[in-house]
């Protein structure tokens, strides 16, 4: 975005399945003052009496200026107006665990947050899924004789890696850096953030929020925190959607304490947008945030959400914890709270029109 005279906000949501698109241009901050809008395959532009602002949209993404149509005025907005979309943008992931180990590779888990190795040079055989938290309930369904698995928990040998929804499984032999505090957390002897619990004398639960997985001739790849966590808990919730067919999730502690209420509305978006620099607020936990041109670009899943922290949320949150249609993710409290801060600041920087559906709040987490 070039800078100019003027200051108007624009924000572009691109549905790549719908190839459509929802443009929003804020009013100039003068406010009352004539505007001209431009639409180009690859341009937006708005000019007034006192200057222009224009905003180029990235490569992938190419409007259809000549489909406008739904234009109207939104007080507090500005303008709205929906128009077809072209998109060929690359979802390109921050890898939960890397596709590209091989058998036989040796790798090392890193602590996301400083760097600080956990485990040096473990050679993985097995990188293995594991069944959903209800399999066992289902066995019933599944045998015509007794459960063969009762009382028997996957625990991973030596050389093996399970996944879970949220967390990996791994035998931690001899080689724990650490001491797990009160035998049943594991702690970045560095930073203090728990990275894990004890589940055995040799079994230890890792969450994949806190964990980088590496082969060991790599160096640690340093990522924003904030874009970390969106990324490991949108590929989570579309993963999850997709295989199990369920849009409504719970985010808890280790503790079983709800914390946040999600609904996956959609994971094809593309979040175009130009900001002041009155709505950039810089924050240490979102230092990825704050751009040189305050404009951005990403692939996002939108998503519904309701934090839980008051007393009175405890009913929302117990009904949905007893429907068999919604599944939970289990992190760590603080985690769980970083969450809540990146959706809140996604929520801020939506159009007003656009942040409450129902009695839920909406937001974005990039991919």
């Amino acid at each position: 975005m070039e800078a100019s005279a003027v200051e108007t906000r624009v924000f572009v949501e691109v549905r790549r399945r719908l190839q459509s698109a929802l443009l929003i241009v804020g009013e100039p901050k003068e406010g009352g003052i004539p505007m001209d809008v431009s639409i180009m395959p690859s341009l937006l532009q708005m000019k007034t009496p006192t200057g222009c602002t224009e905003v180029r949209l990235p490569a992938e993404v190419r409007l259809v200026p000549s489909s406008c149509r739904g234009l109207q005025y939104v007080a507090g907005d500005g303008l709205h107006l929906r128009l077809q979309a072209h998109t060929e943008f690359s979802t390109k992931l921050i890898s939960i665990f890397n596709q590209s180990l091989q058998a036989q590779e040796c790798c090392t888990f890193y602590c996301q947050s400083c760097g600080e190795v956990i485990i040096r040079d473990r050679k993985l055989l097995r990188i293995l899924p594991l069944p959903s938290e209800n399999w066992g309930a289902l066995i019933g369904e599944w045998c015509c004789h007794p459960d063969p698995f009762a009382n028997k928990p996957l625990h991973p040998r030596e050389n093996d890696c399970f996944i879970g929804d949220s967390f990996f499984l791994v035998n931690i032999r001899n080689d724990l850096r650490q001491e797990p505090k009160a035998n049943t957390k594991v702690i970045c002897k560095r930073c203090k953030v728990m990275l894990g619990e004890i589940m055995s004398s040799e079994t230890t639960k890792f969450y994949m929020t806190e964990i980088i997985i590496q082969p060991s001739e790599r160096s640690f790849p340093i990522i924003p925190r904030s874009q970390f966590v969106q990324s490991v808990i949108a590929q989570c919730l579309v993963e999850l959607s997709s295989a199990r067919s369920t849009f409504r999730f719970t985010i808890q502690d280790q503790d079983g304490k709800v914390y946040i209420l999600f609904w996956l509305l959609n994971s094809d978006s593309v979040v175009i947008e130009s900001l002041s620099s009155d709505h950039i607020k810089k924050f240490p936990l979102l230092e990825d945030t704050l751009k040189a041109d305050f404009s951005s670009a990403w692939n996002a899943i939108k998503v519904l959400y309701q934090p839980c922290l008051r007393s009175g949320d405890e009913k929302l949150a117990s009904s949905w914890e007893s429907d068999i249609s919604v599944h939970s993710l289990t992190l760590p409290a603080a985690t769980c709270l970083e969450l809540l801060l990146i959706l809140s600041r996604s929520n801020a920087i939506l159009p007003p029109s656009l942040r409450q559906m129902n009695s839920f709040q909406v937001a974005f987490l990039k991919m």
